[in-house]
């Protein structure tokens, strides 16, 4: 009977699967929709680079992506991911997916969270002569910091829960262990280790946040 000491090497595995997964998907997401919530942000009515255009385009993507269920968009973009990695299995076609889903996901939550940011502060930098480019990088970015590092964290969860299906596309990390070499095994003390690894991600993740946000509130 394997114990859990004998299946330390396929819990490393699959916790490095899971790590990679959430990194170059918050890497990725991270900057693609930090572009895109800030984009939304300046260019909607009242806003710095005011674009009725370019808002409506870029809220139609954000609304239509978004709430899409992450298993569903595996799939629907299929297509698509073949063309970008060359294939539409495995870990290199999830990765590519949990990178979309979260641009889009992160893109709003970025979008709410600059929107917290004191109009006031903004149209003081103006008035100075500020540019907008200036205006963004010195002022929105820096009020609007510990939001969007909370915003973050929670972004950071919600792609360690989603990467927990990779095995629909024959992927890895911890899910996959669960769910096939816990679950389906019969092995319900590797299915429990597994998903106790990814419960200490989640909230070693939380406290991160949580401590980050709450220095640079103090700043």
């Amino acid at each position: 009977m394997e114990t859990i000491i004998d299946a330390l090497p396929k819990l490393l595995q699959a916790t490095g699967e899971t790590l990679l997964f959430v990194v170059v998907a918050m890497v990725v997401g991270g900057i693609v929709g930090l572009v895109i919530g800030t984009t939304l942000v300046v260019t909607r009515k009242g806003g710095l680079l005011e674009n009725r255009g370019v808002y409506l385009v870029l809220n139609l993507l954000v609304n239509f992506f978004r709430p899409i269920p992450f298993v569903i968009l595996i799939f629907a973009l299929m297509p698509l991911t073949r063309f970008v990695v060359g294939t539409g299995i495995e870990n290199k076609a999830f990765i590519f997916v949990l990178a979309f889903a979260a641009s889009f996901g992160i893109a709003r939550l970025a979008e709410q969270n600059l929107l917290t940011v004191d109009p006031g502060v903004i149209e003081a930098a103006r008035s100075m002569g500020a540019s907008p480019l200036r205006i963004i990088f010195t002022v929105l970015y820096a009020e609007g910091l510990a939001p969007l590092i909370l915003g973050y964290t929670f972004a950071f969860i919600a792609v360690v829960d989603m990467s927990a299906i990779a095995t629909v596309i024959g992927g890895g990390g911890l899910g996959t262990l669960a769910i096939v070499d816990g679950f389906r095994q019969f092995k319900p003390e590797l299915m429990w280790a597994a998903v106790l690894l990814m419960i200490v991600i989640v909230h070693l993740a939380q406290v991160l946040g949580n401590a980050l946000a709450r220095k640079v509130r103090r700043r």
